[in-house]
């Protein structure tokens, strides 16, 4: 890596949308809260190929194709290799991850052989808390899916949500159980909230997010990539700063699930203004 801080861009690609029938109280995907979002079934191929040429144009480095619903099935394995097949023969240069809920070791080996280079599944908060947040399915599958993940040579991506009413403790708790999976990548997310979702309120502050970010960066390395994701428009608008400096080296442009995000343009421009580097290359880290 260069003595100028570079930055890794990941964007994300929701291509099958709220239809999944979990119980997760953060997310606008389940069909039990009724949330006012998009709802389809597979996209096309042919627009998450083109979808993928744009964010490379845009910068990324890294992109996410992600489906709703607990976990996978034939089908979406199915679906999703298609996909990752079709972009790896039109788009050169991008690190390619599946996020599709809990899996199985086959199912994960598949989506290797047909060009996944890494797989996102978030154990979202502590194990204590999880039950507060989640009832349909519990925090040690997501663990398993997790390991894996590892075990089939997947590099990993896992990190979690914060601000949905969790504790302290249950923050250092989060950290040190992702540490002990020792993920390529963390995104730590800041709870959005939707009127629709159970979760009303946030309850994280901009210090407390940046002292997550630090002790992340302390314990898992400054080797691996830290990403700030969803949430980073609501807690660090003009202050992103300070979640450069206390350890993050990615973040996510464009839109993300069900939200929308910042211009990747806008993006850049802030990264330029602080004296950054766009990572060029996946090598870099």
């Amino acid at each position: 890596m260069s003595a100028q801080k570079q930055i890794f861009l990941c964007a994300i690609n929701n291509i099958l949308s709220g239809t999944c029938k979990e119980d997760c109280k953060f997310c606008t995907q389940s069909v039990r809260y009724h949330a006012d979002i998009e709802r389809y079934s597979y996209k096309a191929i042919e627009q998450i190929v083109a979808e993928a040429r744009q964010a490379k144009e845009n910068g990324a480095l890294g992109y996410c194709l992600v489906t709703a619903g607990k976990g996978l099935d034939d089908k979406k394995v199915e679906f999703v290799a298609r996909a990752a097949q079709a972009v790896k023969a039109e788009v050169e240069g991008l690190n390619l991850i599946a996020c599709n809920g809990t899996a199985t070791k086959e199912q994960l080996v598949y989506l290797k052989e047909h060009g996944i280079d890494s797989y996102n599944h978030n154990l979202e908060t502590s194990e204590r808390y999880y039950p507060e947040i989640c009832l349909t399915h519990a925090w040690s599958e997501r663990y398993e899916t997790c390991e894996n993940v590892k075990s089939v040579g997947l590099a990993l991506c896992s990190g979690g949500i914060f601000g949905m009413g969790e504790t302290a403790e249950d923050r250092v708790a989060l950290i040190d159980a992702i540490v002990s999976l020792q993920p390529e990548s963390t995104p730590l997310n800041f709870y959005h909230p939707n009127p629709a979702l159970p979760i009303k309120t946030r309850n994280i502050e901009l210090e407390e997010a940046l002292e997550i970010i630090r002790r992340a960066h302390d314990l898992l390395g400054g080797e691996r990539l830290l990403m700030v994701a969803g949430g980073r428009e609501l807690l660090f608008s003009g202050q992103e700063q300070k979640m450069f400096e206390a350890g993050a080296n990615s973040i996510v442009i464009g839109d993300y699930l069900t939200t929308s995000g910042i211009a990747p343009r806008k993006d850049q421009l802030m990264l330029e203004r602080l004296g950054y580097e766009v990572a060029t290359s996946c090598d870099s880290y």
